[in-house]
């Protein structure tokens, strides 16, 4: 489905403030979709005002929708008589005579007998949209009457608060241009609702929301009570701030914003939603969300994460441990070849050792590998027999990634570096450059993202039958493993024409590697 930016821009010539109060509408009018147990569905008039355009589409999880298909990219022009359908254009007609009357009248309209040309009986409303004061678009209120019967009490309460929010969109009170940050899940129509008057008295609670007050520890008949000092009561009785003014004021209703209570290791979550109409305050809704195991969950997750920088920790400890015992025996072996072996293993370690270093600082398994890819570069350069004096330098950004390739590719950039100093860096100095290419993933299945890499030196370059898949040094063994069999990527290793090597890898960001799994 189209983006609501996108159609606006396609089709209208409406500003970019308008835009962004339209983002505000569409991302909480489900709440006035539920409320009213109807479709919505923004109108905009075309750039040319030759009609309109809908640019978003809201269903109601309270009740059956209206509209089987998608209406949005639906286009109403003034002069339809092109349609061939005569129904179809009587409907199409219908419709916009209503969009037309609210924008023209500046005010809610109703249909008298509802709409059967869809097959269900469906009541049609308009609402214009203000933005200070201009008419910048219409809301069909569109509701599915096929199953209509006595209204309950809470239905009563939900059309009543649906009223009073209509009012307050045609009247640019809604939505809140001061609404304080809301939270990752908002409590919704259905979690719970509480009505409030004027005065933040309870004149309405659903049972969700007296279920999740009695969990807070009332006994009291919530109706009728002062819900502002009811809550704080709660929450100071748990040992809570008893002056806490953002708990007040959200349970007050007075201001449009969200805050949590605890009270006998229950958690609810509040959100107030001032009605204003006239410039006169109506009341509030207050919708309520018991969010105990939710908490006690993030809790868990917290913990969890504590604990495997915990291990990261000590298997960082544990690696350093185990590189200075190889260092310690390395000297005091008299062969050559022996030697070179373990200090290849101390760095091998070291490489590896440096990634659980990082990831103990991290809450989550992804790491920025910059900051790990220059330390393997200059362990790597710095642990040299040769003798040589090295730059490494490194050019471009690797990015964040996840442990699962951090740990195989420092020990590749480990290897080739070590590998350019060794064999390739013949004379007194030199440099390595390690160039690094990020594209990133656009989403698309045929374009997950990938990681270039270039390692080149100006050294003496390769022996005239070197070949890469049956090269006996176990570095390079190694590095192909890696890349191939763990990260999924390629290997090119090249003389370059102006001296040197050339080491080209491209790879997958995320690594193809199956966990294992210890049933098998």
């Amino acid at each position: 489905m189209p983006h609501l930016s996108d159609l606006i821009r396609r089709y209208t010539a409406l500003k970019t403030a308008d835009l962004e109060w339209f983002h505000s509408l569409v991302s909480d009018w489900q709440l006035l979709a539920d409320l009213s147990f109807a479709d919505l569905v923004l109108w905009v008039r075309l750039r040319d005002d030759n009609g309109w355009v809908a640019v978003s589409q809201m269903r109601p999880t309270t009740g059956p929708t209206a509209f089987q298909d998608d209406l949005v990219e639906t286009v109403l022009r003034d002069d339809m008589t092109e349609i061939a359908d005569e129904n179809v254009q009587s409907r199409l007609v219908g419709r916009k005579a209503l969009i037309d009357r609210a924008w023209d009248e500046g005010r809610i309209c109703r249909e008298g007998d509802p709409d059967w040309s869809g097959g269900v009986p469906v009541r049609e409303e308009t609402i214009p949209v203000r933005r200070e004061g201009k008419l910048i678009a219409v809301i069909q209120r569109s509701t599915n009457l096929s199953s209509a019967r006595t209204p309950s009490r809470l239905e009563l309460t939900y059309l009543q608060s649906a009223g009073d929010l209509a009012q307050m969109i045609s009247e640019g009170e809604f939505p809140f241009s001061d609404q304080g940050p809301l939270m990752v899940r908002s409590p919704r129509v259905g979690d719970g609702l509480l009505r409030l008057d004027q005065d933040g008295e309870v004149v309405y609670a659903s049972p969700n929301a007296l279920s999740a007050y009695r969990r807070l520890g009332l006994t009291a008949d919530l109706v009728g009570a002062r819900l502002d000092r009811t809550t704080l009561d709660l929450a100071s009785a748990a040992g809570g701030d008893p002056r806490d003014e953002s708990l007040t004021w959200t349970a007050g209703g007075r201001v449009p914003q969200e805050a949590e209570v605890e009270a006998r290791g229950s958690t609810v979550q509040l959100r107030s939603i001032p009605l204003v109409t006239g410039g006169v305050r109506a009341g509030a809704l207050v919708m309520v969300r018991d969010v105990t195991e939710l908490r006690r969950r993030e809790r868990e997750l917290m913990t969890k994460d504590a604990t495997i920088r915990e291990i990261h920790h000590r298997v960082k400890n544990n690696l350093q441990t185990v590189a200075a015992l190889l260092r310690l025996q390395s000297r005091r072996l008299n062969i050559p070849e022996g030697r070179a072996a373990l200090d290849e293993a101390v760095r091998r370690v070291g490489s590896i050792a440096i990634v659980h270093e990082m990831l103990s600082h991290t809450p989550d398994e992804v790491v920025d590998f910059d900051d790990i890819a220059d330390r393997v570069i200059e362990m790597a350069a710095e642990v040299s027999s040769t003798g040589a004096t090295v730059h490494p330098r490194r050019v471009g950004n690797f990015g964040l990634l996840s442990a699962l390739v951090a740990t195989p590719l420092s020990m590749v950039l480990a290897e080739l570096v070590q590998n350019a100093v060794e064999h390739g860096l013949k004379q007194e100095q030199g440099s390595i450059e390690v160039r690094v290419r990020r594209d990133d993933p656009t989403g698309a299945e045929d374009h997950p993202g990938r990681l270039f890499i270039e390692v080149i030196d100006d050294g003496g370059g390769l022996p005239v039958d070197f070949d890469v898949d049956g090269t006996t040094n176990l570095g390079l063994q190694i590095v192909r493993t890696l890349i191939i069999g763990e990260l999924g990527g390629s290997l090119e290793i090249k003389p370059r024409e102006s001296g040197g090597t050339r080491v080209a890898i491209e790879m997958p960001l995320e690594s193809e590697v199956q966990p294992y799994r210890w049933d098998h």
